[in-house]
């Protein structure tokens, strides 16, 4: 097996990958494209403010895109050199081959683009799944993470939350294409309050201008024919690894990472539970922990001040140790 594989992959039928309007790139941003083996990934890049810095990489959450990333990587500029991934079937990314759309699949990606680029080790951020997908990453591969920043991440929960059900729900079969017809008539501003009334702890904070960017983001990801495909195979995959068990769990896995670690809960998330701060923090070895009482599943969107101090403080421990 490479050292790019991870096990339990399966092979699914690939969806096209049209282009529609063009991904927003903020001022101080770029954005590339990056073909490797089976997939091809979208990476948004913010140059470092010097050279020599270390690199870092951010990973998102379900639904999400590099964009998630784009309020904290300028405050971070001169301390690491960031880049933001869209995983397969997200942002800017095509669906990978494979269709495999599991948390082994996205770290798998995360793997292989590392790999490729030869940017490890790395800072490595992530949030909710791309929370999950970064403690599989670093599990499995230590060589490639140096520090690990985990804001509310996708880790098996026994008792979830009443309003996590419904995007819990997008995992069993048929529910992603009932939905959809369900909601075809919803405006996109619509479909983005919604997301954003679950993700904020308080959405109203929100700029006009940075709704008005979310709603032209939901525009164009709703003409996707593989939108809904992608969303669904990744629920799908959290639900999996949620009831994977051994070595392969995500709590097994979290004890294994070697990388210091910093994790990031809100009091407020309607989607990973605030009560798991604790045992997230028990798990991860050395862990430092981050609560946030007013945040919710986006903390580096809503206080990326807040979370980028924190993150500077990881990394300046890290160098002195």
């Amino acid at each position: 097996m490479s050292s790019t594989e991870l096990p339990g992959i399966r092979a699914a039928t690939a969806a096209t990958a049209p282009r529609v309007s063009a991904v927003r790139v903020a001022e101080g941003e770029d954005l590339r494209s990056v073909a490797l083996p089976g997939l091809t990934l979208t990476v948004r890049s913010r140059p470092a403010s010097r050279a020599g810095l270390p690199p870092a990489l951010y990973v998102h959450g379900l639904g999400g895109s590099s964009q998630n990333w784009s309020a904290l990587m300028p405050l971070l500029a001169d301390a690491v050199d960031g880049e933001a991934v869209d995983l397969p079937g997200f942002g800017d990314s095509p669906p990978p081959d494979d269709g495999n759309y599991s948390i082994t699949g996205h770290a798998r990606a995360v793997i292989r683009y590392l790999d490729a680029a030869g940017r490890g080790p790395v800072h490595l951020l992530g949030n909710s799944l791309g929370g999950s997908v970064a403690t599989r990453v670093a599990a499995v591969r230590p060589d490639l993470v140096r520090t690990l920043t985990l804001v509310s991440p996708a880790l098996p929960e026994i008792r979830v939350q009443r309003t996590a059900v419904p995007t819990g729900l997008l995992a069993l079969p048929g529910v992603a294409r009932l939905f959809s017809r369900v909601s075809r008539d919803w405006t996109a501003e619509q479909r983005t309050r919604g997301v954003m009334a679950l993700c904020y702890g308080d959405a109203s904070r929100v700029s006009d201008e940075a709704v008005r960017h979310a709603v032209e983001e939901m525009e164009r990801r709703t003409q996707l024919p593989y939108f809904w495909d992608a969303m669904a195979r990744s629920a799908r995959g959290i639900v999996d690894a949620y009831t994977l068990g051994g070595q392969h769990g995500l709590w097994r896995q979290a004890e294994r990472v070697l990388a210091p670690t910093l994790l990031v809960y809100g009091g407020r998330d309607r989607l990973v539970s605030y009560r798991m701060a604790n045992r997230a923090a028990a798990a991860f070895r050395g862990s430092r922990l981050l609560t946030l009482p007013e945040a919710g599943h986006v903390a580096m969107m809503e206080y990326p001040e807040t979370v980028a101090r924190a993150v500077r403080e990881l990394l300046d421990d890290t160098g002195r140790s």
